[in-house]
């Protein structure tokens, strides 16, 4: 009697946050938590309690006697995620390939295998679900509890603002999605035999492979303004 509400949370958590990576909820956009709960079956102390967990994730901000609020996308947010990206990507996965466990490399490949999968059938949720979930994986295996917080945070904008520009039928983008998917099999047989050093050269590199096209994309033509290049300092 008790897994019913139970089972309705989880429900209602994974698709908030399925909802707000595809962008089906927008960017600064506020929820409505009636409909939330009714939706879900589940009364609004629970609700609150699952929005507190998705704030504290990055995913929403709280505002007093405003509610929930889905984490906006301003100009200053996106230049600091591309600054942060590249120094975030690199640390993670330097401390995944000293500490990663037989387990999560073998959920590493499963993702990896949908990840393929996605691409194959032109499935642009999928792709930006599944792409979302290998780096989390990694960011598991970096087990740090300081930056396991930016990375998921960082994750959701760079989901989010994939799923504008990409398009599965775009020619321009093939090249892009072949190497994507060739680096991820590069990052599971660097995490596997442990070269702390490579995985950490290859997040810069497969920063790289995206970094231009999330540029061009998302910075007004009238700035003259580059965001994110990667730091001499950690190049």
């Amino acid at each position: 009697m008790n897994r019913e509400p139970k089972r309705n949370k989880n429900n209602c958590l994974e698709d908030l946050r399925r909802r707000i990576l595809t962008e089906a909820l927008e960017p600064g956009s506020y929820l409505d938590e009636t409909e939330i709960a009714e939706a879900y079956g589940i009364s609004r102390p629970p609700l609150r309690e699952l929005l507190r967990q998705l704030a504290g994730e990055g995913y929403v901000i709280l505002h007093a006697n405003r509610g929930a609020q889905v984490a906006p996308m301003t100009h200053r947010t996106l230049r600091n995620f591309f600054i942060a990206a590249p120094m975030i990507y690199a640390a993670t996965s330097r401390l995944a390939a000293q500490n990663a466990t037989p387990a999560q490399i073998m959920r590493l490949k499963d993702t990896q295998l949908l990840f393929r999968a996605s691409i194959r059938d032109a499935d642009t949720e999928q792709r930006a679900l599944t792409n979302e979930r290998f780096h989390s994986i990694i960011g598991e295996m970096a087990d740090n509890e300081f930056l396991m917080p930016s990375l998921r945070r960082l994750l959701i904008d760079h989901t989010r603002i994939g799923m504008i520009f990409y398009s599965p039928r775009s020619a321009e983008l093939a090249d892009q999605r072949a190497a994507a998917v060739e680096q991820h099999d590069q990052f599971i047989a660097l995490i596997e035999t442990g070269d702390a050093e490579a995985c950490a050269e290859l997040a810069i590199a497969h920063w790289e492979l995206s970094r231009a096209q999330i540029e061009s994309f998302v910075t007004p033509t009238s700035v003259f303004a580059p965001l994110g290049r990667v730091p001499e300092s950690i190049a």
